[in-house]
């Protein structure tokens, strides 16, 4: 049996819950500097306009299975300092982690 897709596992949840995402967002500046410094740059797109589109239809299709689909900037510098203090090397793990901890910390302020 084949593991469903991550478009269907989220169209599920959808049901149950409103399920909230945040989707790495850039500049073209801040492209540039998270790809330069990233252990795995050729997980990045060619050029940011090829990210762009990808990122844009990517967001589209989570809003699409219900999924609210946020923009979460990186900040090149905050995010190296992330880094050090979590002993991370910049890689995709790393930047998802880094956004969902961004993402967490607006929508779930502590008490």
């Amino acid at each position: 049996m084949r593991k469903p897709t991550l478009y269907q596992s989220l169209k599920a949840k959808k049901r149950s819950q409103q399920l909230v995402i945040g989707v790495t967002w850039y500049t073209p500046e801040t492209w540039a500097q998270v790809k330069a410094t990233a252990t795995d740059p050729e997980c990045f797109e060619d050029s940011f306009e090829k990210w762009k589109a990808m990122a844009v239809a990517a967001r589209r299709n989570f809003q699409r299975s219900g999924v609210m689909a946020l923009e979460c900037q990186i900040d090149p510098e905050q995010f190296a300092a992330w880094c050090a203090t979590h002993q991370q090397e910049n890689n995709s793990t790393a930047r998802g982690e880094y956004v969902s901890e961004v993402l967490s910390a607006v929508h779930n302020p502590p008490a």
